[in-house]
């Protein structure tokens, strides 16, 4: 399943891509759909990362363990890896760019189902996964 989407946040894409590359354990408070008990970093450099997130809904608890890259000048990526809901190698790309005070997010989102767990996560996602995906990403705490 593949998303597309446009977002406006009102954080600079400077101010927005350091949250989105924040593995420190402040990372749950800056993305607060993000469980702190499935949250793990495995590895950590200067442009990448791999860790474990993960989130629950009344459907259940989520989790991917992902790799980050953003060695791009504003876009960051990440990758499956391993995952309780999706096939790994999908990916999910952010490109950031100026938005008057804000910033303009070019979202592309693309998992494939794994079992039961994702073909329900996915489920969910068709008709709600755009509105779910914008209050996420412009509702980053800084």
């Amino acid at each position: 399943m593949r998303l597309d989407l446009v977002i406006d946040t009102p954080h600079p894409p400077d101010r927005f891509i350091a949250a989105l590359t924040d593995f420190s354990e402040r990372r749950p408070d800056h993305w607060p759909f993000l469980a702190r008990g499935s949250y793990e970093v495995h590895e950590l450099g200067e442009t990448e990362a791999e860790v474990t997130e993960g989130t629950t809904s009344p459907a259940g608890a989520y989790w991917a363990r992902e790799r980050y890259d953003w060695s791009k000048p504003g876009v960051v990526s990440w990758t499956v890896r391993d995952s309780n809901f999706c096939e790994p190698g999908t990916t999910i790309v952010a490109r950031v760019s100026p938005r008057g005070e804000g910033s303009r997010i070019d979202l592309s989102w693309e998992r494939r189902p794994k079992g039961w767990r994702g073909a329900l996560f996915m489920a969910m996602m068709k008709p709600f996964g755009k509105a779910f995906l914008r209050r996420a990403y412009a509702g980053v705490r800084l």
